[in-house]
C-alpha cells in the first residue's frame, strides 16, 4: 500500500453478501468506526437489495468523519465484473449484471461524497485484507483463498493486488484438479470447488454413508475431530484438491505463502493438516518447496477491511 494511501482520510467500506450488507468507515491504521449493517433482502426485486445498500450508506453519511472520506471500496459476493462495475452474486438471486458500482457512486454523490468507487470480489477483498493487516502481511507474492460454501481467492504479486481485467484473477476454486472428475456448477469438470467446498465435503461424506446429526461441513469437521473415518476421508480429499491447486498456482507465479480462510477453514488442522501433508507431493520443485500454508488472521470484519484495503490498493488517490 502506498505512502499516499496511508496519509489520507477514511475509506467508505461496503461489504455485500447473501445474508447481510455491512458498512463502515475504515481508517488508514485499519480501525473502523460507524459500523452498520442490514439484512440482505430475499426475493427477486433488485431495487429492494439496493435500498438496503442505500440505508447502509445513509447510516455512514451521518458520521462526523464522512466528509473526510477519500474513496469507497465495495466488496461483493461474485461473480463480479469490475470492468463493467457489475455483480451477479450466486447468493443474491435478484442481482444479475447489477450495476452496483455506478449505483453506489450515485448514493455517495447524493450525500456529498464524490469519491472514487472500487469494486472487488469477496476473494480479492479477503486477499487485500490479509496482505494489509493479516497473515500475508510482508509477503510480496501470496495466494489467499476463502473455503466456504464455494472456494474463491486472490493474488498478491510483486507486492500488489493482482485483480485482473474483470476482477477475477486468483479464482482458485475453478482450477481443475481432476480431469475426469465430476461436473462443476461452473460448467467445468473436476474443479477445486466441486471437491473442497463445504458443500462438496458434506455431500461426499453423506454419499459415503456418513450420518452425523449436523449435515454440513461443520458437522463433518466435528465428526473428523472425533476420529470418524469417513469424515476424516472427506477432509483428506478436500485437502488434496486444495494442495494440488495451491502447488499449481505457486509453480505458475511463484507465491511463497498460501493463506486459507472461510467457514470451512475454521476447522483448523482438520483441513490444514491434509492440505500441508498433500502439498509435499505436489510442490516438489525447488522454488516452491518452502511454500507455507497458514490460516487467515482476520475475523468477522475481514469483509469490510478487505473492501477498504482493495480500494486503497487499486485507487489510492482520493
Amino acid at each position: 500500500m502506498s505512502a499516499a494511501a496511508e496519509a489520507t482520510g477514511p475509506t467508505v467500506a461496503v461489504d455485500i453478501g447473501g445474508t447481510k450488507i455491512a458498512g463502515a468507515l475504515v481508517h488508514p491504521d485499519g480501525t473502523m468506526t460507524a459500523a452498520t449493517r442490514r439484512p440482505t433482502p430475499r426475493g427477486t426485486d433488485p431495487e429492494a437489495v439496493m435500498a438496503a445498500v442505500a440505508e447502509v450508506v445513509a447510516d455512514l453519511s451521518a458520521d462526523p468523519l464522512w466528509e473526510r472520506a477519500v474513496r469507497c471500496g465495495v466488496g461483493s459476493a461474485g461473480p463480479v465484473d469490475t470492468s463493467r462495475g457489475t455483480v451477479s452474486p450466486v447468493n443474491i438471486g435478484a442481482w444479475r449484471g447489477f450495476p452496483v458500482q455506478e449505483r453506489i457512486a450515485a448514493e455517495l454523490g447524493a450525500r456529498g461524497a464524490r469519491i472514487p468507487v472500487v469494486l472487488a470480489g469477496d476473494g480479492v477483498a479477503m486477499t487485500a485484507a490479509e496482505h494489509w493487516l493479516g497473515a500475508a502481511r510482508g509477503h510480496a507474492n501470496a495466494l489467499c483463498m476463502v473455503v466456504s460454501t464455494g472456494v474463491g481467492g486472490g493474488l498478491i504479486l510483486n507486492g500488489r493486488l493482482h485483480a485482473g481485467p474483470t476482477g477475477n484473477a486468483g479464482h482458485i476454486g475453478h482450477i481443475s484438479v481432476a480431469f475426469d472428475g465430476e461436473p462443476c456448477a461452473c460448467g467445468g469438470r473436476g474443479c477445486v470447488e466441486s471437491l473442497a467446498s463445504g458443500t462438496a465435503i458434506a455431500r461426499w461424506a453423506r454419499d459415503q454413508g456418513w450420518t452425523g446429526p449436523d449435515p454440513t461441513a461443520a458437522g463433518v469437521a466435528a465428526s473428523a475431530a472425533a476420529g470418524d473415518p469417513v469424515a476424516l476421508a472427506a477432509f483428506d480429499r478436500a485437502g488434496r484438491a486444495l494442495a494440488a491447486a495451491i502447488a499449481a498456482t505457486a509453480t505458475l507465479v511463484e507465491t511463497d505463502i498460501a493463506v486459507i480462510g472461510g467457514g470451512v477453514a475454521a476447522s483448523g488442522d482438520t483441513l490444514l493438516g491434509p492440505v500441508r501433508r498433500h502439498l509435499a507431493s505436489y510442490a516438489t520443485l525447488s522454488f516452491v518447496q518452502d511454500l507455507r500454508v497458514v490460516p487467515a488472521a482476520l475475523g468477522t470484519h475481514a469483509g469490510l477491511i478487505g473492501a477498504a484495503a482493495a480500494a486503497m490498493m487499486l485507487a489510492p488517490a482520493g
